[in-house]
């Protein structure tokens, strides 16, 4: 038989490499999964607070994973050792690969020098899920914030990170913002740049 190749047989699952293969996931298969997710959660808890920190926790674990994964792929397993450039491998490469594009700005702080924001117009956790009334200021958000601290926390940056809405002039719905409040790691930014980084 010409022209048939053989494909490569793996005795485990953990012998196979870990190349980029196909990166696409179905948006509706995400989309019921994460609502289980929430629902899940959302059975186990009392309040709102409480769904959005197990929420995070749940992202903290993604997070850790993704960088490990991102830093053998991407990088030949080095990792970023500047403040700065970790963020803007949150901000690009990690965003890239689990929402499909890079976020829409990654700002510094003005009132506190040690705080960031990640903005995204319409982040996907929010898109698909209707929050009852009686829920209020439930944001799932609180899933990429986890995200982004375990990708932070794992990289030797520890920080604070949240989700908030932000409203926004002419929309109906408002974007997200992940905030992020760092308290640990080297600092590099220059107090003379301009407060948006990318």
């Amino acid at each position: 038989m010409i022209g048939v190749g053989k494909a490569k047989q793996y005795a485990n699952v953990l012998d196979k490499p870990l190349s980029r293969g196909r990166q696409e996931v179905s948006l509706s298969a995400f989309a019921f999964l994460f609502s289980e997710l929430v629902q899940y959660n959302q059975t186990q808890v009392d309040n709102i607070a409480e769904l959005e920190r197990r929420l995070e926790d749940a992202g903290y674990a993604v997070g850790a994973r993704v960088l490990e994964l991102l830093c053998h792929r991407e990088k030949g397993n080095r990792r970023e050792t500047r403040l700065l450039g970790i963020l803007s491998f949150v901000h690009s490469t990690v965003w890239k690969v689990l929402f499909g594009k890079v976020a829409d700005s990654l700002e510094k702080g003005t009132e506190h020098e040690d705080e960031y924001m990640i903005s995204e117009k319409e982040l996907l956790v929010n898109r698909f899920i209707s929050v009852p009334k009686d829920m209020g200021a439930f944001n799932c958000g609180a899933f990429v914030a986890g995200i982004v601290r375990g990708v932070l926390d794992n990289a030797g940056f520890p920080a604070v990170v949240t989700a908030h809405f932000v409203p926004m002039e002419g929309q109906q719905r408002p974007r997200t913002t992940i905030l992020i409040k760092c308290f640990g790691g080297k600092l590099d930014w220059d107090n003379d740049a301009s407060s948006v980084l990318v």
